[in-house]
């Protein structure tokens, strides 16, 4: 783990509750690993011989639907727990991670889970919460594509990369990594042609700003309203 600052890592929330013993056993097993942007850390259908928590990037983790669909699940943020295959009782990977922008990650070896959660009570409950949330997410998201209108679910979606990856400026909000058209209508059920549409409505109402790399959010508050069914 040479040359990552240990204190950021330890305020992260996995390990803020694990005891010091915990935690220098887990640093001194760690293994850090560079990915460039685009390359994946690993692929749907892999062998799960390793687990992750992100240092710094963002990931996006992506999953081909048995019709050939390709769906993206989750945006992977700094401090997060990921590729933990075992504790979901697998021995593959469900999904693609892939490196949105330059990204560091800690790795382990999967055999090293049942340890360290046997080990610790701390790191065994922030797991648990770790895979509840995202459960939670999957519920709300699989919930909106059955029961909304496509604008609404767009502005869950953009609300949800706001309150993971949001950078507060001036104008606005910046989720602040590369989140193309392309990644939204995966993240949403729909087509890249209707979230074009939708943004660029979006646009004219002042709610958001596009760009080739990094949208900025103008009026949270307006995507809110969409959100819950009010017009804007």
């Amino acid at each position: 783990m040479a040359g990552i600052d240990r204190e950021t890592i330890r305020a992260f929330p996995l390990f803020a509750t694990v005891d010091d013993a915990t935690f220098e056993e887990m640093c001194s097993k760690a293994v850090t690993r560079h990915y460039p942007a685009g390359r994946p850390v690993f692929e749907q259908g892999g062998d799960a011989r390793e687990f992750f928590v992100l240092i710094s990037g963002r990931l996006k983790v992506s999953q081909v639907t048995e019709d050939g669909q390709q769906v993206m699940i989750r945006i992977v943020n700094p401090g997060d727990l990921f590729g933990i295959a075992k504790a979901l009782q697998r021995t593959d990977y469900p999904g693609t991670a892939t490196a949105a922008v330059d990204s560091a990650a800690l790795a382990w070896p999967m055999s090293y889970w049942s340890q360290f959660i046997e080990n610790s009570a701390s790191l065994a409950v922030n797991a648990m919460q770790t895979v509840g949330q995202r459960l939670q997410e999957s519920h709300s998201r699989i919930r909106e594509m059955a029961t909304e209108e496509v604008e609404r679910r767009v502005a869950h979606a953009v609300l949800r990369l706001v309150q993971q990856s949001g950078r507060k400026e001036a104008d606005g909000i910046r989720i602040d990594f590369p989140i193309s058209k392309q990644d939204i209508a995966e993240m949403t059920g729909t087509t890249l042609h209707t979230v074009s549409r939708i943004l660029t409505a979006w646009e004219g109402k002042g709610l958001v700003r596009g760009g080739r790399q990094k949208l900025l959010v103008r009026d949270p508050h307006g995507l809110m309203l969409l959100a819950d069914g009010q017009s804007h």
